[in-house]
């Protein structure tokens, strides 16, 4: 009897075909995805810069404020001391405007603490925010790095692994925008 011999070179060419497919779908769901992460990055280190610049600008008017409280302090000193001198020197009672000043920039500063402080609060406020974006940035940045390795290795757990850290890069993105 004799072995019957099948043709197996197409088959193989064809199997061969089909993995190449495969390989060149997924290298481009690879790069798709690494753009995507890219795009969020961009966008998470645009509004992370966006909230530093926020911050600095409430510093600086929380800064003016206090500088505007010390002025204030300072006036009213000037016209305590003014009072005193002149209550002092003179041999009737003087006119009570010195004092009227006196708690008219008393009034004053507390206004212009309670408003340098809530300059302070929302400065703050903008740096966690800050933070919390850099974290974004972060998370998309190395999940980027290992979405490249896992092309050039050829290994669909790395380029799983990029994706979890994208999800996460997402959610400190979620919470940077929103709270």
């Amino acid at each position: 009897m004799e072995e019957q011999e099948i043709p197996t070179e197409h088959l193989q060419e064809a199997i061969n075909e089909k993995a190449e497919e495969a390989r060149e779908r997924w290298t481009l769901y690879v790069a798709l995805s690494t753009a995507f992460m890219a795009v969020l990055a961009a966008i998470a280190g645009l509004l992370g810069g966006h909230q530093v610049n926020e911050a600095l600008i409430d510093q600086i008017k929380a800064s003016d404020q206090w500088n505007y409280y010390q002025a204030k302090g300072i006036k009213s000193e000037i016209a305590a001391s003014t009072d005193k001198l002149l209550h002092n020197l003179a041999s009737k009672p003087v006119d009570d405007s010195a004092k009227m000043n006196v708690a008219r920039y008393e009034s004053e500063k507390e206004k212009i603490k309670s408003q340098a402080e809530e300059y302070e609060k929302t400065s703050e406020a903008h740096l966690v925010k800050h933070v919390t974006l850099s974290k974004a940035v972060t998370f998309f940045q190395i999940a980027i790095a290992i979405a490249a390795i896992a092309i050039l290795t050829r290994r669909k757990p790395l380029w799983f692994g990029s994706m979890i850290l994208t999800i996460c890069g997402a959610y400190f993105l979620v919470i940077g925008l929103f709270f």
